[in-house]
């Protein structure tokens, strides 16, 4: 729906924000638990972007939260500033500088050691407001006296100072927050955010700044979380120091799991559920304290019974009804494919269609966007990558010793090796995923030793994994968005705004790739549909999709069947056409039929180089690999 029908989303919203003060009250919502409905749920939207949409998990909210109130709250009461609204923005700036500050510090670790830093960060400001700052934020006291919003209009004077007036001002806040969230995951900045909660490493690997949109992530949840909080201030009269509270950075991940993660309305129907339950548990049941434990044993079912939230809950439902009863029968004499799902065993008219087309692109290949240059007999002169000397250790292992290695523009290499020969780690080192501990790698005359993967991508080199890196919450589209992406755009950029359709190139060369690995009839299928071996195409095609000048590719057909891997061959000679590559792989006769030098490694070093009919007949080669076996 938020791709075909984007603004159906917003009117809906809307509609039922105009419609809640006329139906609520009718199921036992008050005014008051209304309006901390709307301050939660835009309180939660910046959260959701930072844990739903990028996978940050911060339980330091509460203190963006308070810090946003406080600072709105104290120009409101302390120092009389006339402007509410101007004052709530002042805070939310002031929120979002504190933000970035927090956000150097937290991300420089990932996953539970980045969720501990934000509950020590949150424990500080909580410190800090209860005890340095207590002159300043009322300490235990909170700060009291904040006004309501009046605006003069000249013909009229707005004056929000009722439960109901008050909801008005919050709806309207309520709903721009949203619609801007929206707009922010639906823009190139959204989709990059997406790749990084689903495989960060690759994220990196096809050219983006994946540390500086995490860091955008933060900030954006921290300035939510301040605005929110001068809301907050000015709906209640007065700020209260529990919005400092670790209790409060733990309600609004409760009430966003309840609702659902990296929906944007998860939580607002996590904080319905809970200010709800939370009134009618306390107020009509008269539990008392008791009310926590009742409302957390809901929180445990909800979470067990309904992993993905509410609406996940919902969208479950609704794709089960809508499912078709029985696929239709494959036709007569149609194989499955290995490994197929029931929709792609459905779909097997189209991955005949799809074979066909691949035999023709075999025969007659695309355009490609690197054509050969034109080959001197100098190899210095004609080369995009040499190593030289290039050493690297682990401690008293050596994985690789004095590698010399030389590609030149337009050449097809391989490179084999028995298990154990360094090969990976060899690989790792060129596309600087690892650093060498001596030597020296020149990329295009350019020394890339020390680069990170994120720059040489840019640059121009990318890699294919041997084990498939892809976005797999995402579809085979969106998959080659992202790697598309990195090469417009650049690193990083924040193009909030920006409609992913409004970037000039980006579907041209996305239908170009498709039609290049032969997805293009699979390109609106999530990636957790596909076949393994559609998988390893699209691995390729995250490593291809960003017109690459040197393409590495780590075992291409491992784990595929014979007739996988004839497939695979034949797409390989086609993306190969005037492209420089360089190839591991142990299947040695595709191989062979693929590049035009091999290099064999042995124990890290570099034991021969020579054509394919060379290294088959080499005796050392034999030895080493073949087992003395003379290869056919």
């Amino acid at each position: 729906m938020l791709k075909q029908r984007p603004f159906l989303v917003e009117a809906l919203t809307a509609a039922g924000l105009i419609a809640a003060p006329f139906v609520l009250p009718y199921l036992g919502f008050t005014p008051t638990t209304i309006n901390r409905i709307l301050v939660w749920g835009l309180f939660g939207i910046g959260f959701d972007i930072l844990f739903g949409f990028t996978g940050l998990l911060s339980f330091g909210q509460s203190a963006f939260f308070g810090t946003g109130g406080m600072v709105t709250a104290y120009l409101l009461t302390v120092m009389n500033f006339p402007h509410v609204v101007t004052a709530v923005f002042i805070g939310t700036i002031v929120t979002a500088i504190v933000g970035v500050l927090v956000g150097l510090i937290a991300l420089r670790r990932t996953g539970i050691y980045f969720a501990m830093i934000t509950v020590a960060i949150a424990e500080v400001f909580h410190f800090v407001e209860f005890n340095p700052l207590s002159d300043y934020t009322g300490g235990e006291n909170g700060l009291p006296g904040v006004p309501t919003p009046i605006f003069h209009l000249g013909f009229t004077t707005l004056r929000f100072n009722t439960d109901w007036s008050l909801y008005v001002f919050l709806a309207f806040w309520y709903f721009a927050g949203l619609v801007i969230a929206l707009r922010i995951m639906r823009s190139p900045v959204g989709a990059v955010l997406r790749a990084i909660r689903d495989n960060p490493l690759r994220a990196a690997a096809v050219g983006h700044n994946i540390h500086g949109y995490k860091l955008a992530a933060f900030v954006i949840g921290a300035a939510y979380a301040g605005f929110a909080g001068g809301l907050l201030g000015i709906m209640q009269g007065f700020m209260p120091p529990e919005a400092f509270t670790f209790d409060t950075s733990g309600q609004l991940v409760m009430q966003t799991a309840i609702g659902g993660t990296g929906t944007l309305f998860g939580p607002l129907v996590g904080a319905t559920v809970w200010l709800y339950l939370s009134d009618f548990l306390q107020t009509t049941l008269n539990l008392g304290a008791t009310w926590k434990l009742v409302l957390g044993l809901i929180f445990v079912l909800l979470v067990c019974f309904l992993r993905r939230g509410l609406i996940g809950g919902i969208e479950d439902l609704y794709g089960f009804m809508t499912r078709p009863k029985s696929a239709p029968a494959a036709p007569k004499g149609a194989a499955p494919v290995a490994g197929a799902t029931a929709e792609q065993v459905a779909g097997v008219t189209a991955e005949q269609k799809q074979k066909t087309a691949r035999a023709e692109i075999a025969e007659e290949p695309p355009p490609l966007p690197m054509p050969a240059r034109h080959r001197s007999t100098d190899d210095a002169a004609d080369s995009i990558l040499q190593a030289t000397g290039l050493t690297k250790r682990y401690g008293g292992l050596i994985a690789n010793s004095d590698i010399a290695f030389t590609v030149r523009h337009g050449e097809r290499r391989g490179v084999i090796g028995p298990n154990g020969a360094g090969k990976t780690t060899f690989f790792k080192m060129l596309t600087c995923e690892v650093q060498p501990t001596s030597g020296q790698i020149v990329f295009e005359g350019r020394n890339i030793t020390g680069m990170s993967v994120t720059d040489v991508c840019q640059l121009g080199l990318t890699k294919s994994y041997q084990v498939n890196q892809l976005f797999n919450r995402l579809t085979v589209r969106e998959n080659l968005i992202i790697a598309v992406l990195a090469e417009l755009r650049g690193k990083f950029r924040l193009d909030l705004l920006r409609r992913l359709k409004g970037i000039p190139g980006l579907t041209e060369q996305v239908e170009h790739t498709l039609v290049s690995i032969d997805l293009a009839g699979r390109a609106d299928v999530p990636v957790s549909g596909l076949a393994y071996g559609e998988k390893r195409r699209l691995e390729i095609g995250l490593a291809l999709a960003s017109s690459p000048r040197l393409l590495l590719l780590d075992e291409p057909l491992a784990g595929m069947s014979p007739r996988e891997r004839i497939e695979m061959v034949k797409l390989l000679k086609s993306i190969g056409q005037g492209r420089t590559m360089i190839i591991i792989d142990h299947d040695m006769d595709s191989l062979f039929e693929l590049v035009e030098r091999v290099t064999v490694l042995q124990e890290g070093r570099v034991l021969v180089e020579g054509t394919p009919n060379e290294i088959k007949g080499n005796k050392a080669v034999q030895d080493a690999y073949l087992g003395g076996v003379v290869a056919p």
